[in-house]
């Protein structure tokens, strides 16, 4: 399994689409994260009534069922909290570039992010011996497939 640096010299995994300035690019999905943004963060929702923080952000509470939420801006730095390595291609609704004889395995981790919440995300690194419970990770965003002449932009943490 190769590092992440060694993938995307290559032009593989979450450097298979460099963004370049003429390259149109959205987001998977536009209550995940803000984009196009100079400092992107996820997006959670905050009820009113019970205080109750979710990710992705909702119209509703998942905890206490009212609808007056507001919408927060997640911290972009988190703490790893577990993590394991996917080593096998997801199957059907995932979407990449990749095949399964193109397939690079990826971390795929719990985060942490102080006095927030733990989401769970994909990492920007695959060794296991970079790997750490506790170490310190930052909100990237990252061309997860190409639709025509539009990078489709997912989100992953990668070490500080």
């Amino acid at each position: 399994m190769k590092p992440l640096a060694e993938r995307e010299a290559a032009g593989g995994s979450l450097g298979a689409h460099r963004m370049r300035s003429e390259t149109n690019s959205r987001a998977v999905d536009t209550i995940l994260f803000d984009w196009p943004a100079s400092e992107p963060a996820l997006k959670a929702s905050r009820c009113f009534e019970c205080g109750a923080l979710a990710f992705p952000a909702g119209t509703s509470c998942r905890n206490c069922g009212a609808v007056a939420v507001t919408q927060e801006r997640l911290p972009r730095r988190g703490r790893l909290w577990a993590w394991t390595i996917q080593r096998f291609m997801p199957k059907a609704p995932y979407r990449s570039t990749e095949t399964p004889a193109t397939f690079t395995p990826y971390g795929v981790g719990y985060v942490e992010l102080p006095g927030a919440l733990c989401i769970e995300s994909r990492l920007a690194e695959n060794d296991p011996g970079k790997l750490r419970i506790g170490m310190e990770l930052e909100l990237i965003i990252y061309p997860q497939w190409l639709e025509e002449d539009t990078a489709v932009m997912s989100f992953a943490f990668k070490p500080v």
